[in-house]
C-alpha cells in the first residue's frame, strides 16, 4: 500500500470510528521506534478545525511474530488496563483485517512525553521524574495484575523456559552460555505463584514519561497471562538500564520498585524468585536478538535495526554469566 493509499484508507478508519463524514486525515509520518511493528503518527482533522493528534501501530507484512492474539487482543488488554487504572492511551479503532490497511492494525491517541531511554535516563527536563519512576512502575503494575485474566478473552497461558527453549531450538544456533541458564533455570524453578495478566514487555522505552513521571504504558502486543514477578523481573533486566547503573530501567532500586509493588498490591515480593525472573528476562532478550536478527536476514523485514539488535546476542550471554550465581557463572 502506497503512502497515498494509506491516507486514504485511515480516513476511512477514522471516519467510521468519529462518525464525523467530513474528517480528514493530515500529516502523515513514520516514525523510527519499534522493531517489530510500524508507528505512525498523524493529525485526524474534523469540523471546525479541531485536531485531533493519533498514533497508527500496525503488524508489518511478513514479520516473525513473538507472542499469538493480534491487535484485538491488544485493544480489549489496553482498555481493561485503562479501568484498572493504568495509563495507556485511548484506542480509537483496530482490527485484525489485513484489507483494510494492509495488516492488523490499531489507532490509538497521542501522548505528550518522552520515550527515549537515553533522555529518560540523562537530561535534566528528567529529573524529578526518575526520582519516583521506580516507585510509579511498581504501583502500576499492582494495579495491572489485580485484573482477572478471564477479563480479557484470548490471553494464553505460557511456560516461558519451554517457549523460548524451543525458539532457540528452531533457530538452529549453538549458544553454549543459554544452554547453561536453561539448565539453570530449570533447575531452580520458584514455586508457581497467581496467575495474572502479564504485560510482556514492561520496561524502559515503553514508557511514556514526562517532566511529571509516568504518562502511559505502550507495547502491549506481548501480553499473556502469567506470573506477575515475569514483568518485575523483566523491567530488572540490565539492557533496559542502558548504560546506567541502577538495577530498574536505569532509573530506580529495587526497594522502591518493590516497596510501591507491595503497598499498592498487598502481596510480598519474593527476591530470590525475581532474580530468577530476571535471568530469565536477560535469556528471552537474547532469544529475541537471535529472532529479530533472522528476521532481517531471511529477507522477511530488511532492517538496518533488526541486523543492530541481532549483534547484541553476545552482550546478553555476557550478562546471564555474570548473573547465575556459583558455580553456574561469574557471581558468588
Amino acid at each position: 500500500m502506497t503512502e497515498d493509499g494509506l491516507v486514504d484508507a485511515l480516513t476511512g478508519v477514522v471516519r467510521g470510528a468519529s462518525r464525523d463524514g467530513e474528517v480528514s486525515v493530515r500529516d502523515l509520518v513514520r516514525l523510527s521506534g519499534g522493531a517489530s511493528r510500524e508507528t505512525w503518527s498523524f493529525d485526524a482533522v474534523h469540523p471546525g478545525g479541531v485536531v485531533e493528534p493519533l498514533i497508527l501501530r500496525r503488524d508489518p507484512p511478513g514479520a516473525v511474530r513473538l507472542a499469538p492474539g493480534g491487535m484485538g487482543l491488544e485493544a480489549r488488554v489496553l482498555a481493561a488496563a485503562g479501568r484498572a487504572g493504568v495509563p495507556v492511551p485511548g484506542i480509537l479503532a483496530a482490527s485484525d483485517d489485513t484489507g483494510v490497511l494492509g495488516s492488523a492494525f490499531i489507532v490509538m491517541a497521542r501522548l505528550e512525553g518522552e520515550t527515549i531511554p537515553r533522555r529518560i535516563l540523562r537530561d535534566d527536563a528528567y529529573a524529578e521524574a526518575r526520582a519516583g519512576l521506580a516507585a510509579q512502575c511498581g504501583t502500576v503494575l499492582a494495579r495491572l495484575h489485580r485484573l482477572d485474566p478471564a477479563e480479557v478473552p484470548g490471553l494464553q497461558v505460557q511456560d516461558q523456559v519451554v517457549q523460548y527453549r524451543e525458539a532457540l531450538d528452531l533457530l538452529g544456533e549453538p549458544h553454549p552460555a543459554f544452554e547453561l541458564a536453561f539448565r539453570w533455570l530449570e533447575a531452580n524453578r520458584p514455586q508457581p505463584g497467581r496467575t495474572t495478566v502479564v504485560h510482556g514487555d514492561f520496561r524502559n522505552g515503553n514508557l511514556i514519561v514526562g517532566p511529571d513521571g509516568l504518562r502511559a504504558v505502550l507495547d502491549w502486543e506481548l501480553v499473556h497471562a502469567g506470573d506477575p514477578l515475569e514483568d518485575l523481573g523483566w523491567l530488572c533486566v540490565k539492557a533496559w538500564r542502558f548504560g546506567v547503573d541502577l538495577p530498574v530501567g536505569g532509573f530506580g532500586t529495587h526497594d522502591q520498585l518493590i516497596g510501591a509493588y507491595e503497598a499498592e498490591s498487598g502481596a510480598v515480593v519474593d527476591r530470590d524468585a525475581l532474580r530468577w525472573w530476571e535471568a530469565l528476562g536477560t535469556l528471552k532478550w537474547g532469544v529475541m536478538c537471535i529472532m529479530q536478527a533472522t528476521t532481517h536476514r531471511s529477507g522477511a523485514v530488511r532492517s538496518v535495526e533488526l541486523a543492530a539488535i541481532g549483534r547484541r546476542v553476545c552482550e546478553n550471554e555476557w550478562d546471564l554469566l555474570q548473573l547465575l550465581p556459583a558455580p553456574w557463572g561469574g557471581r558468588p
